[in-house]
């Protein structure tokens, strides 16, 4: 690997030390890279920029081992840069500058730099704003590399000089293909039955690093027989599924276990609630958010939703973990099954932007009470109706401020208990016209 400051140091006894297999397996062109076609396919944007001789920088966005490295190391040996790596981790404002003077004198001597930065997002706002100039002036080309949604992480200004190209984890195919290589690279096939070999891509998750990682330690072992499944899990743990309980994993999957119960599928609910779970989310923050949807998305098309999920709340308050997890799936069941409807959350935002407009509207005089005289000469209360006393039990006086056009925010749908609400509604709409008229 380059230095900081300069070019490759020459061959040592270190170089012919032994290598992990993922270092030996490193693909030595962008052709004999496994997957992520859909940037460096002949018409992808990486295809595109390098027919035309015209590499910008770049940020890579994905999730770890899935090639991100190894493609800027590529992309460097194609466009003749000199490569140079650096780890936000590790990396402070010092060692920044003299990357970027020995960048300088680089270019001086006719040579540019390719600067991969792994975990750009590490850097904070000032120090990614320190690349801006020399990317500008074009003393390095910069690609990043970054695990976190560039949206939340980056500068507006780096990204409007970068080109986010997203990179996704590993197909089983893609995996299979590297499995494969990896025991020519190895000389060995691998000591597995067929079921095995499936356990262990499913173990890697996507990640093509981690498959070979293990790949060299199944191929370490002698075995009179191939493993089963069972076998080769007692010798080896599975990995642990990637989740991010502050980051934009957490976010991902509560969207997904959200828009699962919106779309009335409970067993893609439980799916996501399972994936959260297992990846250590906290149960009161998904029972928090399973209420949320009853009153979001549920509403009053079934007005015991609401009660279900409360009740199954205090059930795993009660019962703790883990057999509290069970009470909040009943209720995320419950959801995914229960009839639909936003009528109240529509009509709140609609009136909460309402009321944004004519926020300082007083409301009408016969509406207020009239606690002084002074209050009952000015008119307060003066004309009020009492709607017990009226016919029907109905005034139909109007409520909003005066000179208001009267708004209509909840519109009930015709599911569930919903529509017994709609009828309602018409109801006392038409009531409410004809008291009107009648006046």
């Amino acid at each position: 690997m380059s230095d900081l400051f300069g070019d490759t140091s020459p061959t040592t006894a270190a170089d012919n030390a032994p290598r992990p297999l993922a270092d030996r397996l490193r693909p030595q062109s962008l052709a004999d890279v496994i997957g992520q076609s859909q940037v460096l396919g002949p018409e992808a944007p990486l295809g595109v920029m390098l027919s035309s001789g015209s590499l910008s920088s770049l940020i890579f966005w994905g999730p770890p081992g899935v090639g991100k490295t190894t493609i800027a190391r590529l992309l460097a040996r194609e466009t003749d840069l000199h490569f140079v790596q650096i780890s936000a981790i590790f990396t402070g404002v010092p060692d920044l500058k003299k990357v970027f003077e020995a960048a300088k004198i680089r270019r001086q001597n006719g040579q540019g730099t390719l600067l991969f930065v792994d975990e750009i997002h590490r850097f904070n706002k000032a120090q990614q704003d320190g690349f801006l100039p020399h990317m500008e002036d074009g003393t390095i080309l910069l690609v990043g590399a970054t695990t976190e949604n560039p949206s939340f992480e980056l500068n507006a200004a780096v990204l409007s000089r970068a080109q986010v190209l997203v990179l996704e984890r590993l197909s089983t195919e893609e995996l299979e293909r590297l499995m494969t290589r990896a025991e020519v690279e190895l000389d060995v096939t691998l000591p597995l039955d067929v079921a095995a070999r499936a356990a262990l891509l499913e173990m890697a998750d996507g990640d093509g690093r981690a498959l070979l990682n293990l790949i060299e330690q199944v191929a370490a072992w002698k075995t009179d027989a191939d493993l089963t499944p069972d076998q080769l899990s007692k010798r080896l743990m599975k990995r642990a599924a990637k989740y991010d309980k502050s980051g934009e994993e957490h976010y991902n999957l509560i969207s997904a276990l959200h828009k699962s119960v919106r779309g009335s599928d409970p067993d893609a609910a439980l799916y996501w609630f399972a994936r959260m779970l297992e990846g250590g989310e906290d149960p009161r923050f998904l029972a928090r958010r399973i209420t949320r949807m009853a009153v979001e998305d549920i509403g009053l098309a079934d007005p015991q939703a609401q009660a279900v999920c409360l009740q199954s709340w205090e059930t795993y308050e009660r019962l703790g973990s883990p057999e509290g997890e069970l009470a909040l799936a009943q209720a995320l069941v419950y959801l995914a099954l229960a009839p639909k409807s936003n009528g109240v959350y529509v009509a709140y935002k609609a009136a909460r932007r309402g009321a944004k407009k004519t926020g300082s509207e007083m409301p009408p005089k016969h509406i207020l009470n009239a606690p002084t005289r002074l209050m009952e000469d000015q008119g307060y209360g003066s004309g009020y109706a009492y709607d017990h006393d009226a016919e029907d039990g109905f005034s139909g006086q109007n409520y909003f401020p005066d000179g208001m056009e009267r708004p209509e925010y909840y519109a009930p749908v015709e599911r569930g208990f919903e529509r017994d609400l709609k009828k309602r509604v018409e109801y006392f709409a038409k009531l409410r016209a004809k008291r009107n008229g009648s006046t």
